[in-house]
């Protein structure tokens, strides 16, 4: 992640955390059953963001911890679990290299955030500290060859108007890897296993798309500089065009990619 500075999330937790869409039931459900949780394993969630995901593992496993490089997403998420009060997490702001485990995980989540990290020598590293038995599970929702609705052409083209063709990420711009997390991952020492969950359904407003937008790396405020009340009114425009009642439906699919390391 060094490769786009120190500031590819700033200004973005609290976005991040109002507005992300949360992660489906089934795949709390199909984590659990994969894995065995029944409340006496420990889980790492790499790059937790705000910790929404992490949290909801906490009736599921003994001890949590949950590892992200921006500390605005770390604050964020330790205000959030002090509110609803369950679970033992311990939030740690770094990397995975600067956090020392003491004890070993048998459940490693990556959330939408595999694509940041150096992954091959994340995956060597977090082999060092799965327990046998357990593994890594890297969730995406990435579709390249998805058809987009209408609606998401629409907003794409006010986006792109606004912050340029180049996706900015930090210092830099993005690009998708390459190389795929699938191939990265049966490259590894762990045993590869790739599914795919039910397509479940996703309701935006033009409040949470704008949200949404601005907890990215590439659709943060600040690009948009004095211009973003301008900004917001031509979206609002755009959009109640398409829909009067300002909702947007989105069929979404989750891949889990599973790395297992056998006994």
């Amino acid at each position: 992640m060094s490769t786009y500075g120190q500031d590819l999330f700033k200004g973005a937790a609290t976005y991040y955390s109002k507005y992300r869409p949360t992660y489906p039931s089934t795949l709390i459900r199909f984590l659990v059953k994969e894995f065995s949780l029944n409340g006496e394993q420990n889980l790492l969630d790499l790059g937790c963001g705000t910790g929404q995901l992490t949290i909801r593992f906490s009736d599921w496993c003994d001890k949590i911890v949950g590892i992200d490089f921006e500390p605005e997403m770390i604050e964020e998420a330790r205000r959030l679990h002090e509110e609803m009060r369950i679970g033992q997490i311990q939030w740690f702001n770094g990397t995975l290299e600067e956090y020392q485990s003491t004890e070993p995980f048998h459940l490693v989540t990556i959330a939408k955030a595999f694509h940041w990290m150096d992954r091959r020598e994340v995956l060597d590293e977090l082999y060092e500290i799965v327990s046998p038995g357990g593994g890594v599970a890297i969730i995406d929702t990435y579709e390249p060859n998805k058809v987009l609705e209408p609606w998401q052409v629409r907003f794409n083209e006010v986006i792109e108007k606004w912050y340029g063709n180049e996706r900015k990420a930090g210092n830099s711009t993005y690009t998708h890897p390459v190389t795929s997390h699938e191939d990265i991952l049966s490259q590894s020492k762990f045993n590869l296993e790739s599914h795919t969950l039910p397509t479940y359904e996703i309701i935006w407003t033009i409040e949470s798309l704008l949200g949404n937008l601005y907890s990215t790396s590439y659709g943060t405020k600040r690009y948009l500089g004095s211009n973003v009340a301008i900004f917001e009114d031509e979206v609002k425009e755009a959009m109640l065009e398409l829909s009067e009642s300002g909702e947007f439906k989105e069929e979404t699919t989750l891949s889990v990619k599973i790395g297992r390391k056998v006994n």
